[in-house]
């Protein structure tokens, strides 16, 4: 078992870890590919040993039964059996066929009495083994005996009046081909082992380079959820691995934008509430420490404690905005909404910040649209973008607010003849912690969270937004919103 302990954002953190070796990916990929590999190899070895030994008893039981076919018919045709005085010759011709086939004759008549011998222990006995009693009947019969090592193989005799006269029983050692099939089968078996061993090492090869590539990403998963969000994972080639380390370097390098972000964001948050809480200190401590003060300075303090008041009140109501956006239970209220009318009042409500810096705010629906949306929400994300505008837009300037629409989705578009915005910085410009121009910020007023609310708010309504701007060309701003509200 291993510990981690480290410090993050001045909290103790420890992540442990307790694997066993037959635990690990490793090993269950090893076993899983030497079963897949292995076990085919066993049923094949056992297979083969099998049918090379089902073979060789198959043809021993054929050969001994065509020696014994062959030596009935000569025997039947000789006439032996019915020819006493012939028994000579068939014990003669008997002997040599032995000798030349190496396997052992006996010759019964009808009644299982033995007839000739060639190993001259069983003549002039009755001799009935099952194979004879099955010839007698009238039927061929070839048997492998395993516990003899010996093939028991019967042909009937019978006389020209197909009439069952005796039986011949061919008797051959198997033992030589057992011993054959023996060594066969240890040469296999080495084989298999050696076939097996190299398979072992090789997956085991396979395996540990094959799993090299996800120890690393461990490793450095491990250091980066230690804090240590500046490690990247090294990408090799193009297999999965390789995408997996892109996208969790993707993800760091995200994580680490979001935490430079949030520091940032937490700096500026808190010069935000400092300097309206310097001014009404100071404002409050000359009035306090003044006396006789007349009348007319009280009331202008008094005005400009409010107005820092208000800044405060501003930024904090942003921020629970943002909160209650970013809340995975937000919910919106959805109803039937005019757009035309939203927009129009939004025109009107910010029409006299336009008309304090001569700048001309124009209006322009193509036709009416009605959709399913949170009118409140909404209307305070669109606003964010027409007031952004006007702040942003120098005197005398234009900003225009223009809607159209589709048989799925409205089209809101605003544009002005600002300052405009760098490539570089529109594929930030929606992050919640992100601020263009920490100076222009705060002489417009703003609190660096608008554009951010209002990308939150348009997301929830399953809508986009996207910009088209250069620096000193004006920005456009494009946010689809579907006509009908599907809850995710």
């Amino acid at each position: 078992m291993s510990q981690s302990i480290f410090i993050l954002n001045g909290e103790l953190v420890t992540i442990s870890s307790k694997i066993r070796w037959y635990q690990t990916v490793r090993f269950k990929l090893f076993t899983a590919v030497l079963l897949v590999s292995i076990v085919p190899l066993i049923i094949f070895s056992i297979y083969m040993v099998h049918t090379l030994g089902r073979y060789f008893e198959e043809s021993s039981e054929r050969e001994a039964l065509y020696q014994a076919n062959k030596i009935a018919g000569s025997i039947q045709k000789a006439g032996y059996l019915t020819s006493p005085n012939k028994k000579d010759d068939l014990i003669a011709e008997l002997s040599d066929k032995s000798s030349e086939g190496g396997f052992r004759i006996i010759v019964v008549d009808a009644n299982g009495y033995v007839v000739s011998d060639t190993n001259n222990s069983a003549t002039g006995k009755v001799y009935l083994v099952p194979e004879i009693l099955v010839a007698l009947s009238g039927r061929d019969e070839a048997n492998l005996r395993q516990d003899e090592k010996a093939v028991y193989a019967s042909a009937y005799i019978e006389n020209s009046a197909s009439k069952k006269i005796g039986a011949v029983l061919v008797v051959t050692s198997f033992d030589d081909i057992h011993t054959l099939l023996s060594e066969i089968n240890a040469r296999w078996m080495v084989i298999a082992i050696l076939i097996a061993i190299i398979v072992i090492i090789l997956v085991f090869v396979m395996a540990r380079i094959i799993m090299e590539p996800l120890k690393n990403i461990s490793v450095t998963i491990q250091k980066i959820s230690a804090g240590q969000l500046h490690q990247r994972i090294e990408t090799k080639g193009h297999d999965e691995f390789a995408h997996l380390s892109e996208a969790i370097n993707n993800m760091t390098t995200r994580l680490e934008q979001m935490d430079s972000s949030r520091q940032e964001f937490v700096s500026n948050v808190s010069h935000e509430l400092k300097t309206p809480l310097s001014s009404i200190k100071v404002l409050t401590e000359s009035i306090l420490l003044q006396e006789n003060v007349p009348t007319e300075m009280y009331s202008e303090f008094l005005r400009d404690i409010n107005s820092e008041i208000d800044r405060m009140t501003n930024i904090v109501n942003d921020l629970l905005s943002l909160v209650r956006l970013d809340y995975n239970g937000a919910k919106l209220n959805i109803a039937e909404t005019d757009i035309n009318k939203m927009l129009r009042d939004i025109i009107k409500r910010i029409k006299p910040l336009a008309d304090n810096k001569s700048i001309t705010l124009n209006y322009d629906a193509t036709k009416e649209v009605t959709i399913d949306a949170d009118e409140v929400k909404l209307s305070l994300a669109i606003s964010n973008l027409v007031e952004n505008g006007v702040k942003y837009t120098p005197v005398g300037g234009e900003v225009s607010v223009s809607l159209d629409a589709d048989h799925q989705n409205c089209y809101i578009t605003v544009q002005d003849t600002g300052i405009g915005i760098d490539e570089e910085e529109q594929s930030k410009i929606f992050e919640r912690f992100y601020r263009i121009d920490k100076t222009r910020d705060r002489e417009t007023g703003g609190t660096g969270l608008g554009l951010a609310i209002t990308h939150s708010t348009i997301v929830l309504h399953n809508g986009s937004v996207k910009i088209i701007s250069g620096e000193g060309q004006g920005a456009t701003f494009i946010v689809r919103l579907p006509l009908k509200y599907q809850q995710s």
